[in-house]
């Protein structure tokens, strides 16, 4: 499943590489299950983009809904250290292709989404 914002993508980390991903990203605070780093060619991994562990289980708990997730996640993001590394991934999409990878089952429903959007957003 892939998904785009002019020269940003979002794709599965358990996907093979493909030669168009550009500079790929790690978005999960955690690593995904059962891959090797050598398989998952991750260039960057930048945990202060990631939600909270607070907010990651609020979400995937009963009262957890994609649009309140949505605009606690964006609040996070306007921390400091979240918001630099926000910028880091700005500026890797200005100088380039570049892919947000996720283990997320429905990437479309997760907090990739967000930040493709957000990334999609002329400032």
């Amino acid at each position: 499943m892939q998904r785009r914002s002019d020269h940003v993508k979002v794709r599965r980390v358990y996907e093979a590489p493909d030669p168009d991903d550009g500079v790929r990203v790690l978005v999960d605070r955690l690593w995904p299950r059962g891959l090797a780093k050598t398989e998952a060619r991750v260039d960057e991994w930048p945990k202060a983009l990631t939600p909270s562990t607070e907010l990651r289980r609020w979400y995937h708990g009963p009262d957890g809904t994609y649009e309140e997730f949505c605009r606690r996640y964006e609040a996070e993001l306007a921390e400091p250290a979240a918001a630099e590394a926000l910028e880091r991934l700005r500026d890797l999409a200005a100088d380039g292709p570049l892919t947000l990878l996720t283990a997320a089952k429905d990437p479309d429903t997760s907090h990739a989404s967000v930040l493709l959007r957000l990334l999609g957003t002329r400032r």
